[in-house]
């Protein structure tokens, strides 16, 4: 009989719907402890706007500590970063995935088709199932800003840093030719599923940011023509047409992966190709660690009134799962979502539902 494996996950809801959603995600790791032989302890851990208005820190010295030292992954639920300069802050988040190196933002993007008839179900139309792979530790969020007068008296002017390595180029792009690989690989074994071959699109701008986004399309194809890829198309996209490309024809597109800033956006507006950011993951990964986290934001608009989609979380925590090894208790969250999406009878608000987020939770967990 195979032993049980501990795992020991850090919970940080973070500030508004995060408080809620991230219990849900906690909830669907308890349910597989008799069927996948896992044993799960949870700590829960402080960081968010919030956090830095009652400590003066958005990440503690603490939370860091403990996760280096005591936890082999995360759930994070979301934060309320101000649109305005506070004087102290920087989220928590971005200074997490620094702390930790995870240096891949993984952000699956599925439609699951729907019997039901809401209005979500019904512009859902194609069959969307695509990963964008975003580097997560550089570009314009290394956030090294000025702002300064104008040498001719006339206004101010603003300027940042965009910050492209050869180094996190080569290793995000690695990332994606071995997430290709491994969809490929479980495509193959679906007797259900075309079976297309590996696909990785490396999005740029390398014609107008030449020296920049020229490192990231160069170092990114090294990365993928290594043998270890020889399975793996490999082709490119300019990130403006790739916006444009990705509404048209989603179900072309197998993985995509992109510089920070680009993979931020593509993977925000893709959301829209699936009903709702609600029930969009993701994992922040590293070579040692893994944080999921749910691509939604805090939603202050409609924290406390039981009508978060706790999908999005749920779906991360099976992200988590599947980097840490346990590729066979993601597999029932995903087969137990996408139960609950596909009957439509159980859907929060912002899929054209009426039930409320402990509904939801409860249907998706007894399919479990």
């Amino acid at each position: 009989m195979a032993s049980r494996r501990a795992l020991h996950i850090a919970l940080i809801p973070g500030d508004g719907i995060g408080r809620e959603v991230i219990p849900a995600a906690k909830l669907a790791l308890e349910a597989l402890k008799t069927s996948c032989r896992l044993d799960f302890t949870f700590t829960d851990l402080p960081a968010g706007y919030g956090t830095f208005v009652e400590t003066g820190t958005a990440l503690p010295p603490s939370t860091v500590q403990t996760l280096k030292a005591e936890c082999q992954g995360a759930l994070f639920g979301a934060v309320s970063s101000p649109s305005h300069p506070v004087k102290g802050y920087s989220s928590p988040i971005v200074a997490l995935r620094k702390e930790l190196d995870l240096y891949a933002n993984v952000r699956p993007v599925k439609a699951v088709k729907s019997s039901g008839s809401s209005s979500i179900a019904r512009e859902i139309a194609k069959p969307i199932d695509l990963v964008i792979v975003r580097e997560n530790t550089e570009d314009l969020y290394v956030k090294e800003e000025r702002t300064f007068a104008a040498p001719d008296g006339r206004g101010q002017i603003a300027e940042a840093i965009k910050r492209i390595s050869s180094r996190a180029s080569f290793r995000i792009a690695n990332m994606a030719g071995i997430i290709a690989q491994r969809r490929s690989h479980l495509r193959s074994s679906a007797s259900s599923q075309s079976l297309r071959k590996p696909l990785v699109t490396i999005t740029h701008k390398s014609n107008v940011l030449s020296q920049t986004d020229g490192l990231f399309r160069s170092t990114a194809r090294e990365a993928l023509l290594q043998p270890k890829f020889k399975d793996v198309e490999v082709e490119e996209q300019i990130v403006d047409s790739m916006v444009y490309k990705i509404f048209r024809q989603p179900e072309y597109y197998d993985v995509i992966v992109a510089p920070n800033l680009y993979g931020d956006i593509l993977s925000d507006g893709a959301a829209a190709l699936v009903g709702s950011l609600g029930v969009v993951p993701s994992a922040n990964v590293g070579d040692s660690f893994v944080v999921g986290e749910p691509c939604h934001g805090s939603a202050p608009d409609i924290e406390g009134q039981n009508i978060a989609n706790p999908v999005a979380s749920i779906r991360s925590a099976a992200c988590m799962l599947e980097f840490l090894g346990e590729k066979e208790a993601a597999g029932k969250i995903h087969e137990a979502v996408d139960a609950n999406l596909a009957e439509a009878r159980v859907l929060s608000p912002d899929l054209g539902g009426r039930s409320g987020t402990g509904e939801v939770i409860e249907d998706i967990l007894k399919r479990v």
